[in-house]
């Protein structure tokens, strides 16, 4: 569990990613999951997007797959939603968070 501090922290580096993906109609299918599981474990920090026509809840998506992936949730708004997860490979962990 990541703290109010090391959220806004990690809000503010999200907040010039650009989503490297979008969710659709299917939601978070076991290949969906699969695929963002891989870019979590590269990138650390990964904004996503909800495609309008989805109909789906970027909060909710957001968490679910937080949930799911042992991640953390650090934002969601609109149709954007941004999680976070710890490299556990150590050549790829690129970001220090601030003490607690």
């Amino acid at each position: 569990m990541i703290s109010g501090k090391q959220r806004a922290y990690l809000r503010k580096m999200g907040h010039d990613l650009r989503p490297v993906m979008q969710i659709g109609k299917e939601g978070l299918s076991d290949t969906v999951i699969t695929a963002i599981d891989e870019v979590l474990e590269k990138r650390e920090l990964v904004k996503f997007s909800i495609l309008e026509n989805a109909g789906l809840d970027a909060r909710e998506v957001c968490d679910e797959l937080a949930k799911r992936l042992f991640a953390e949730p650090v934002q969601a708004i609109g149709g954007k939603f941004i999680i976070y997860r710890r490299s556990g490979n150590e050549k790829n962990r690129k970001i220090e968070l601030p003490r607690r």
